[in-house]
Order: structure tokens, then sequence, then C-alpha cells
């Protein structure tokens, strides 16, 4: 079947997230230029204005639209506890779970040497910064629990505690390997709780 340049460009377009191969770009080009081209429409412009408007938070580097995100505005925080994730979807699973109230640090990635990723793509001077303000108390390493995830927690926690700084690890109860967004919230809230 040939086709055109612009479902072309589409396809090719939708195979960038991640999981979606030739095939489940295909259906889902189709199926929006088919079924639902209004929703096709929608979806490119909250595209295009994501895109124009989120950016990162100066305190701790989530998404946001603001300057500071609401949750390093809201003063019902415990500045005390800092918690630090690898992306803005370990940050919201754990803020579903109900169960941490302190504040974050999303690193927007971990450790890898063999992809080139190190301490400065990750952000860990700013980390630094953040964690050692005199207010935070404890830093709770919530990176996954994949080779990536222990390295990069065991980085940070040998920094930190050179500083002085009390650091934990959730507790063993997320499955290794697992990536928290996909780990059921009864799971990351006893992890919490029972972290070490």
């Amino acid at each position: 079947m040939s086709s055109t340049n612009a479902l072309d460009v589409l396809i090719q377009a939708l195979r960038r997230l991640p999981g979606v191969g030739v095939k489940s770009a295909q259906r889902m080009a189709f199926h929006l230029l088919q079924h639902d081209r209004p929703g096709a429409l929608a979806l490119s412009r909250a595209l295009e204005e994501a895109v124009g408007s989120v950016h990162h938070c100066t305190l701790c580097h989530t998404f946001t639209e603001a300057e500071v995100c609401g949750t390093c505005l809201d003063p019902e925080r415990d500045a005390t506890r800092l918690c630090v994730v690898e992306t803005p979807a370990d940050q919201s699973a754990l803020e579903r779970t109900g169960a941490f109230k302190g504040l974050y640090f999303v690193l927007m990635g971990r450790l890898s040497p063999l992809d080139g990723i190190g301490p400065k793509e990750i952000g860990l001077q700013k980390l630094m910064e953040r964690a050692t303000n005199g207010v935070v108390q404890e830093v709770i390493l919530a990176t996954n629990f994949n080779a990536e995830g222990e390295a990069t927690a065991h980085v940070i926690s040998e920094a930190l505690k050179s500083r002085g700084l009390h650091v934990t690890r959730l507790a063993r109860g997320v499955p290794v390997g697992s990536e928290l967004e996909y780990v059921d919230l009864g799971t990351i809230a006893h992890a919490l709780v029972d972290r070490r």
C-alpha cells in the first residue's frame, strides 16, 4: 500500500512514543484520520500548547506551567523531607498514594554511563544545592529498582551522606526491575512507610 508523505511523517512521529512500533503507529494514524479528525486536531493543539507552555519547576525540576510548581509552593508540605525520583510519572505515582507529604526533586533521568548520562545530565549539582539548603533533614531515594536506578541511588546517597544528611531508600516492597509508574499504589505506599 502506498501512502502520502504526510501520512508517513505522521506514522514516524507516532513511533517516537514509548512502546509504539510501526503497526501501532499505523493503526493510530489511520484511526485518527478515518474516524476522529476532530480528535486528531485536538491532540495536535494540546501537544503544541504543552510544548510551548510546560517547562521545569525551578526548585524541583518537575513539569509545570509556572516558574515554581504547586507542590513546591504548598505550605502544608513537609520541607524537611525531600524525595528524589527519576521522572514526573514517578512523582505522580507517589502522590497518588497519599503517603508522602514532603517535597520532591525530579532527576529527569538516571545515571547510565553506557548511554552517556552522567551526574551533570541528571542535575546532581542542583539536587545537592536543594538538599543542603539548611531545611532538608531527610532525603528519600525513590529511584527505580533496576541497575541504573540502583546506581543512581548509590551515587546520590554517597554524595549526600558525605554532607551529613540522613538518606533513606524506598523499602524493597517494590519489585526489583519495576518502574514506579507501573507499580500498584498499595505497594508504593507500603514501600514509603517501610523505607530504610
